[in-house]
């Protein structure tokens, strides 16, 4: 896979985030795509041919294998950092929208026109645009992380397993390799998913907040304030 790429897709969605969205953004290119990619692909990547039964029943290996982890972590891991950064792509979309409404707005009334004051600038359907992919992304997190403790029923690997399907003559003891190292691994991605999802959870209160800061702002401007003058100024000439 190459997350270069969707790193340089992504990088586009920084000019229109929020700080907690940049710092999002962050931990997820250093602690999790750059460790997915530099240490946990390798750990796993002999994960199969490593996996050791005491037995030597034709097909009993990976049977036990294949019961034991019907999904592996890397792939697991991997989807998951592809889901998380699509509504991403969201904002991106609805502001090239935007950008190409301004363009032909422009051709159609001349270039000194201007239909947005800044296509970027998060208002409007872009706010709610922008909110949106803020909680399908925090769904996200929550649905892979529930989902992998889910298949597991922990997120700590155990030294031994026992097995007794079919081809399996009798209960089988089979070994996983390296189970303190995938389980620091599994740790730390886990970590690093709940980190983004308490980023996602700031970042939404944030906005909402500024939203009603705003919405607050315009009524007391919109809403003219009580005269408070002597009763000849304001009614007229006074009357003994």
């Amino acid at each position: 896979m190459d997350w270069k790429s969707l790193q340089d897709l992504l990088s586009g969605v920084n000019k229109y985030s929020t700080a907690f969205g940049r710092i999002w953004l962050s931990v997820v290119f250093v602690f999790r795509v750059m460790v997915f990619v530099v240490a946990a692909e390798r750990v796993w990547s002999d994960d199969q041919a490593h996996f050791d039964c005491n037995t030597r029943q034709p097909g009993c290996t990976n049977i036990c294998y294949n019961y034991f982890f019907p999904i592996s972590h890397v792939r697991l891991w991997a989807l998951q950092l592809i889901f998380v950064t699509c509504p991403s792509f969201m904002v991106v979309l609805h502001v090239a929208y935007r950008e190409e409404r301004e363009r032909k707005y422009r051709a159609k009334h001349g270039e000194s026109a201007q239909l947005y004051d800044n296509t970027g600038r998060k208002h409007g359907g872009l706010w709610w645009t922008y909110l949106l992919s803020l909680f399908f992304k925090t769904a996200i997190e929550l649905a892979f992380l529930y989902f992998l403790h889910l298949l597991y029923d922990s997120f700590e690997l155990p030294r031994r397993v026992q097995c007794s399907l079919s081809p399996c003559p009798n209960m089988v003891d089979c070994y996983i390799a390296q189970p303190t190292e995938k389980t620091v691994f599994t740790y730390f991605m886990v970590g690093a998913s709940a980190i983004c999802v308490v980023l996602n959870l700031c970042e939404i209160f944030y906005l909402i907040a500024v939203r009603v800061l705003v919405l607050r702002h315009r009524g007391r401007v919109r809403t003219p304030s009580k005269k408070i003058c002597p009763e000849k100024d304001c009614n007229g000439p006074y009357t003994s």
